[in-house]
């Protein structure tokens, strides 16, 4: 087990630069795994147990899940932090490729396979709508575009100076970002299904289809170009990982550790001060905090600039309501990754997102691990958890009273469709709400994933990277630059990376 440093230790200890990274979530852990590959003394603080921020492990009577994501897409991104200390991310954790990536299931018991080969698509599509197979090879041309410009160039960049985002309006003009992800759907499909197939992936990074800039519509061709993974294990195995890695260079990890605030000298941020009142002294200062929380909570207001205040009333994502189960039984035809759409769409996602209000419908995403890896339950049984998206806690709903209505409703619309026979063979079953996401995680509003990714809060709008008004302190994670999703919380870190110069006095 890894020593644990005193304050005293860490202030008087042998030379080298200094970081301290708040909160151990993705985000954090590649910004203190690239803070490290620079020579710092990084310590790595979070509050919770177990590190992985939100991607937590639960484990009840034998059934295995993750609490967090589950979709390994970009593969390179968690390659790249083994590789800085000259190792392989494939002798730490397997990753195996998923086919379907999803399945999507519609009210009237028809499915549509989402993932393979283009030719795989494309016979799906056809199966469904053949008219829309030509339209589906124009859209995947113009999300490549997107992913050109989104991705390649910009999920990467910095952008704490406004003259980035002027320098790239015309491009993202001509891509006609300015439209919603489901009105670059609809331009190219005509099935209703297969427009909901298409459109859903802003929902994966807390956004409404309807509201979401189309510059999201990169997201299927990032997917067609490295496929969508599972870590063998789970989420919970990577983070492990990424542990594992963090003992070996000498990453200095505490957990159970509460932050009070960043302490400051002037406006230069000096370090961190815990809930019991321990300093920690800091050259570098990396916040994975949700943004609202670290400005509202954690950063002197009088060191705060405009901007800064003006984006701590930005709109966050909706919130996350989560069944978790074992069953008895086997469903072996039940896909890895199911979307359960419900009868409704455009008018559901109004009541979530705009109206909020839990309506008597749902969508779902059904994660079914043991799909891939047995392990997640004993023998003869099944790992599941179901994903509902619902308002966040500013709608003032009461989740005790909520959430066992909600979960009944869950329970008793699977039994009748994709899963017959559930509530006998239920087991071990617990909920997680978005008072929950408040309680456990410090996320504003409960919301699922920080700052929602409309247009006016992406890029130069968003919380940049690199904090506008206090030197020496910088932002990573869901409510920064790029945005939420494992591939966008990682790529904060490379933004934060680019802006570090390498430790002085030490070599790691």
């Amino acid at each position: 087990m890894q020593k644990m440093l005193t304050s005293k230790e860490l202030e008087s200890g042998n030379g080298g630069s200094r970081a301290v990274v708040v909160g151990a979530g993705f985000g954090g852990i590649a910004a203190a795994l690239r803070l490290r590959a620079k020579g710092y003394r990084v310590t790595l603080l979070d509050r919770a147990l177990r590190l992985g921020g939100r991607a937590q492990v639960f484990e009840r009577d034998g059934f295995r899940h993750d609490a967090g994501p589950t979709v390994i897409t970009a593969p390179f991104l968690f390659d790249e932090l083994f590789e800085l200390f000259g190792k392989s991310r494939a002798d730490y954790v397997d990753f195996v490729p998923l086919d379907p990536w999803y399945r999507f299931r519609f009210q009237d018991g028809s499915t549509f396979d989402y993932g393979g080969t283009i030719e795989e698509t494309l016979a799906e599509i056809r199966r469904i709508e053949p008219a829309d197979a030509d339209g589906y090879l124009r859209m995947l041309k113009h999300s490549e575009k997107l992913f050109d410009a989104g991705f390649t160039e910009l999920a990467h960049q910095p952008f704490h100076n406004i003259s980035t985002i002027i320098r790239e309006i015309p491009r993202l003009a001509k891509l006609r970002t300015y439209r919603t992800v489901w009105q670059l759907v609809a331009a190219y499909f005509k099935n209703e299904k297969i427009r909901q197939a298409f459109s859903i992936q802003p929902l994966l990074v807390g956004g409404n289809p309807f509201t979401t800039t189309s510059i999201y519509g990169l997201i299927h061709f990032l997917e067609r170009k490295w496929g969508v993974y599972f870590a063998m294990g789970g989420t919970g195995a990577l983070v492990a990982a990424f542990g594992k890695l963090m003992e070996e260079e000498g990453i200095d990890v505490r957990l159970s550790t509460t932050i009070r605030r960043i302490t400051l000298d002037g406006r230069k941020a000096t370090g961190v001060e815990l809930e019991d009142g321990t300093r920690i002294a800091a050259d570098i200062v990396v916040s994975n905090a949700d943004p609202l929380r670290l400005y509202r909570d954690l950063v002197a207001q009088e060191a705060q600039s405009t901007g800064i205040k003006l984006k701590r009333k930005s709109r966050v994502s909706m919130g996350l309501y989560v069944v978790y189960f074992g069953t008895t039984r086997t469903y072996p035809d039940v896909a890895h990754h199911t979307i359960w759409f419900g009868p409704r769409y455009r008018e559901h996602l109004k009541d979530i997102f705009d109206r909020r209000i839990l309506a008597d419908d749902f969508s779902l995403y059904v994660h079914r691990p043991t799909a891939t890896d047995k392990s997640f339950a004993p023998e003869g049984c099944e790992s599941f958890y179901v994903l509902c998206p619902v308002p966040n806690l500013d709608s003032g709903h009461d989740w005790r009273i909520e959430g066992p209505r909600l979960k009944e409703k869950i329970i008793d619309a699977l039994d009748k469709t994709m899963l017959p026979g559930l509530r006998e063979s239920m087991t071990a079953d617990f909920i997680m709400t978005p008072q929950d996401f408040a309680d456990d995680y410090l996320s504003v509003a409960g919301a699922g994933f920080s700052i929602a990714p409309h247009f006016t809060q992406s890029a130069w709008f968003r919380f940049h990277n690199r904090c506008e008004s206090i030197e020496n302190l910088y932002l990573v994670g869901a409510g920064t630059h790029p945005g939420a999703g494992l591939p966008g919380v990682v790529s904060s870190a490379k933004a934060v990376d680019q802006m570090i110069a390498p430790a002085q006095g030490a070599n790691r």
